[in-house]
C-alpha cells in the first residue's frame, strides 16, 4: 500500500489560513504497530485544526512541516498494524487521529487503534465523523456534574452558550437526554433549531437578555457548558447556583487565572478550564447514541476534498451551524 500515492491537503508553515493549504500527491501511509489504515470518507474540520495552523500551540504543535491538519475521520479499515486483533480489513469506523500526527485531509490516514471504534450501518460517515472532538468534549464538560445519560441522575440546570456550534449543539442534546433543564444562548436564526433539538429556553446572544444569560424562568445555573470567548465571570457569577460550574471550553490566560483565584478563596461556585482528552469508551458510547437515534450530528456544509480551502475558511469564519464536513 505504501507504494501508491494519495490525493492530501496541507501546509508547509504557520499562518495563511486557507489560502495556505496546498493539494499535494503523495505516498499512502503504512500502519505501524497498534494502528489502522482507513480509506478515509469523510472528515470533520474543528476550530482547534485552524488554531494549530494560526501556531497558537506552538512549539508543540506542528511537530514537523509540512502537516497534514484534520483528527476525527470516518472511514474503512484497509490494513491492519501489528498487534491489532479488534478490527479486520473491510471494518467501518470511527477514529481519532491524534493533535500530533493529522492527517485527515487526505484519502488516506493512519489511524491509532486505541481511538478507533466500530461504525454500524446505521451511522453515516458524515454524523460519525462529527464525534470525536465536539461530541467527546459535550459529553465530557456534562460529566463534571456527574450526569448521567440514561435520565437516571440528578436533574439540573444547564446553560449552553453558542448552541448552535459543533460542541453547542451535542451538548444541548445530551443534556436533556440527562433530563436536564437546558437554556441555550445562539443567534436568532438558530433558535428554532436549538429548540427541536431539545433546549428547554434559547436567548438570542444579541439581545439584552441574551447577553445578560439569565434565564426566562429565573433558573440559577449549576453548570455552564461555556462553547464561546468573550463573556466575563462578572456575566456568569450573578446566574450560577450556589455550587454552579463554568466549565470553559476555550481558556485563555484570564480563566486560569480566575480559576486559580476561585481555589485559593475556598470559593463554592468554580470557573474550570477545560481540555478534551478523547478515549475510546466516550466515543463507543456516542456512536451507539446515534445509532439509536439518541444523538444527532447537525451538518452545516459538506466539501469534497478538491474544495477543502472552502470548508477550512468556512471553519475560521466562526458562523457554522453544526459540523463542517469533507468528503473523499
Amino acid at each position: 500500500m505504501a507504494s501508491r500515492t494519495m490525493n492530501a491537503v496541507r501546509y508547509d508553515t504557520y499562518g495563511g489560513g486557507a489560502a495556505a493549504l496546498k493539494h499535494v500527491e503523495i505516498p499512502v501511509p503504512s500502519p505501524k504497530k497498534d494502528e489502522v489504515l482507513l480509506k478515509v470518507e469523510a472528515a470533520s474540520i474543528n476550530p482547534v485544526d485552524w488554531k494549530i495552523q494560526k501556531g497558537m500551540i506552538r512549539p508543540f504543535l506542528p511537530p514537523k512541516f509540512p502537516f497534514i491538519p484534520v483528527t476525527d475521520v470516518a472511514g474503512e479499515i484497509l490494513e491492519v498494524g501489528a498487534g491489532v486483533n479488534s478490527y479486520k480489513v473491510g471494518d467501518k469506523v470511527v477514529s481519532m487521529l491524534g493533535m500530533r500526527n493529522g492527517g485527515g485531509l487526505a484519502e488516506y490516514a493512519v489511524a491509532p487503534a486505541s481511538l478507533t471504534v466500530h461504525r454500524p450501518p446505521e451511522v453515516f460517515a458524515a454524523e460519525a465523523a462529527g464525534l470525536p472532538i465536539a461530541a467527546v468534549t459535550a459529553i465530557l464538560a456534562l460529566k463534571t456534574i456527574e450526569t448521567k445519560f440514561d435520565g437516571t441522575g440528578k436533574a439540573a440546570n444547564v446553560l449552553v452558550t453558542a448552541a448552535s456550534g459543533g460542541v453547542g449543539l451535542y451538548a444541548v442534546q445530551l443534556a436533556k437526554l440527562a433530563n436536564h433543564h437546558v437554556t441555550a444562548t445562539c443567534g436568532a436564526r438558530n433558535i428554532e433549531l436549538v429548540k427541536s433539538l431539545g433546549a428547554d429556553e434559547v436567548l438570542d446572544y444579541k439581545t439584552p437578555e441574551g447577553a445578560s444569560l439569565k434565564s426566562p424562568s429565573g433558573r440559577k445555573y449549576d453548570l455552564v457548558v461555556q462553547c464561546t470567548v468573550g463573556i466575563d465571570w462578572s456575566t456568569f457569577e450573578p446566574n450560577l447556583s450556589a455550587k454552579g460550574k463554568v466549565i470553559d471550553l476555550t481558556p485563555g490566560l484570564g480563566t486560569m487565572v480566575r480559576s486559580a483565584w476561585k481555589k485559593l478563596t475556598f470559593s463554592k461556585q468554580q470557573l474550570v478550564p477545560f481540555l478534551v482528552v478523547v478515549r475510546n469508551e466516550d466515543l463507543k458510547f456516542l456512536v451507539e447514541l446515534v445509532k439509536e437515534g439518541k444523538l444527532k450530528t447537525v451538518v452545516d456544509s459538506r466539501h469534497p476534498l478538491s474544495k477543502a480551502e472552502e470548508a477550512w475558511a468556512k471553519s475560521m469564519d466562526g458562523h457554522a451551524t453544526g459540523k463542517i464536513i469533507v468528503e473523499m
